[in-house]
């Protein structure tokens, strides 16, 4: 019998199971779908040939040393540096809002120093002192022209609501950067694993202390396991079988496109402002490895957001306060429950990238190690 149990191989799962292994304990994950990797999943695509990742783009990007140098015991990492562009009303832009954004959008000159004296006067002549939803927030940090153009139709598309009835506590701040820089994130560290992600996992999990059950339904499994220790990283309600109700969550479609041309768009991601256009973004995968040999064909997925059923993938948690509430109830419950830890996006209903994953489940591994030794 293990010692130690995990529900889910995603990064959090992973990690935790590395760490344990080895420190010497029997570990046994237990997956539900047929892949370890969790959302962070890549596979090569049997139609095309070409490498992508199965729910949605991934990049890898951190500052936090710790986390850089764990994952690099398991992957070296290519060159990619992330940008992200923005198509409204047949023209692309540069995103986020950057001096570059700013100049084509009002077709002006601007120097650096002179974008927030101009950010200033466009946000003068809406003012919200007290914003009370997402759209007056938005306005009141960059202006309605840019909210009309980049945030509003974008936005109603991700979250199928008029940002005038979602909370103003949804963004803090707007990103916007006074000079030409393109590169998306900002971290000291960033690339795309060379051998892909599916690979990396693999690796993570290649140790005789630990067993992976795929196909495997932990609440099948729930009466074998009894009382000993497990990580949870499933969904909070479904473990306390929704006794408080069901969490809201955003769920992602994609409808998979090969052209035959040797680049569709021109980078990796293209999101879509207008709201007439119903997917949010196209992913172009084979941007994500240029020093791989190039194909005259390339793969594409259409994403599009829609609210979560209880048989669809959960993405995003929902900020609305009845699920605050909801997940106040289920984090008493969860003190109450026995040998059990839950931890990762759906068992924290919070979301998070790879590099924050890592690095909590790092923390929780030196936590449970510290109390056996």
């Amino acid at each position: 019998m293990s010692e130690f149990y995990i529900v889910g191989a995603g990064f959090f799962g992973a990690t935790v199971a590395e760490r344990l292994a080895n420190f010497g304990v029997d570990v046994t994950i237990i997956e539900k779908r047929s892949h370890i990797g969790g959302n962070s999943y890549s596979e090569i695509d049997k139609d095309s040939g070409i490498e992508y990742h199965k729910y949605g783009s991934h990049i890898f990007h951190t500052s936090n040393e710790r986390v850089w140098e764990y994952v690099n015991r398991f992957t070296n990492f290519n060159q990619y540096r992330h940008t992200v562009w923005t198509t409204y009303k047949n023209k692309a832009y540069i995103m986020p809002i950057s001096l570059s954004t700013i100049n084509a959008y009002y077709d002006l000159n601007l120097k650096p120093h002179e974008v927030a004296g101009f950010l200033s006067k466009e946000r003068a002549k809406e003012s919200y002192d007290n914003p009370k939803n997402l759209e007056e927030k938005a306005i009141s940090l960059v202006g309605r022209p840019l909210y009309e153009a980049f945030i509003r139709g974008y936005t109603i598309k991700q979250w199928e609501k008029d940002p005038k009835e979602l909370s103003a506590d949804i963004i803090t701040r707007l990103p916007v950067r006074h000079n030409y820089v393109n590169r998306y994130f900002k971290d000291k560290y960033e690339g795309i694993p060379l051998d892909g992600y599916g690979s990396v996992f693999k690796n993570i999990l290649n140790h005789p202390k630990i067993a992976v059950r795929l196909n495997s339904d932990y609440f099948c499994l729930r009466d074998e396991i009894g009382d000993a220790p497990t990580l949870y990283t499933g969904p909070i309600d479904r473990f306390f079988d929704f006794k408080h109700g069901n969490l809201d969550w955003r769920t992602i479609d994609f409808k998979k496109e090969i052209y035959d041309v040797e680049d569709f768009q021109g980078c990796s991601v293209m999101n879509y402002a207008d709201e007439t256009i119903k997917h949010t973004r196209i992913h172009e995968f084979k941007h994500f490895h240029p020093e791989r040999n190039s194909v005259n064909h390339t793969l594409t997925f259409k994403e599009y957001s829609r609210v979560a059923g209880k048989v669809d993938e959960p993405y995003y948690p929902v900020n609305t306060p009845r699920n605050s509430n909801l997940l106040r109830l289920y984090q008493q419950d969860i003190k109450e429950a026995k040998n059990v830890i839950f931890g990762g996006r759906l068992g924290s209903y919070r979301y998070f990238d790879m590099e924050a994953t890592i690095a909590h489940a790092l923390e929780l591994s030196d936590k449970i190690i510290a109390r056996h030794k």
